[in-house]
């Protein structure tokens, strides 16, 4: 039961991790455009 209990917070953790980054890399991509246009 506990090894059950550690896979899924590891799996958990993983999934979070991995929308956290995505999130990042979309609001810097949003930072480029905004200052592209900005210069243009």
């Amino acid at each position: 039961m506990t090894m059950r209990l550690l896979t899924a917070l590891a799996l958990l953790a993983a999934v979070t991790g991995c929308n956290t980054v995505a999130g990042v890399g979309q609001d810097l991509r949003n930072a480029g455009s905004a200052i592209e246009r900005a210069a243009q």
